[in-house]
């Protein structure tokens, strides 16, 4: 039998983070990508450029992690900004 302790730990325990990610298309410009990531996520100008950059030369960019709910809001709001973007589980 699970002690008080043990049991309300198990009750609590987090679920995983869901990742956000931004895919490169070939009809966003690089300062709209840009723009977006700032608008939605409220990132700097310079992160969000870093983040666009990684969409640019490697395909795809993690722009957001955390809980599902919202990791859904963020994609169907670049979704909004024609931004290819999905979201994956943390495993």
């Amino acid at each position: 039998m699970n002690s008080p302790d043990t049991a309300l730990k198990e009750q609590t325990k987090t679920a995983p983070p869901w990742n956000v990610l931004i895919h490169d298309d070939p009809v966003n410009l690089m300062e709209y990508v840009t723009r977006t990531i700032q608008r939605v996520f409220g990132y700097s100008e310079q992160k969000a450029e870093r983040m666009m950059l990684e969409v640019h030369q490697k395909g795809k960019s993690l722009v957001w992690s955390g809980e599902r709910e919202k990791a859904e809001h963020y994609v169907a709001q670049l979704h909004g900004f024609q931004l290819k973007a999905t979201l994956e589980q943390v495993s």
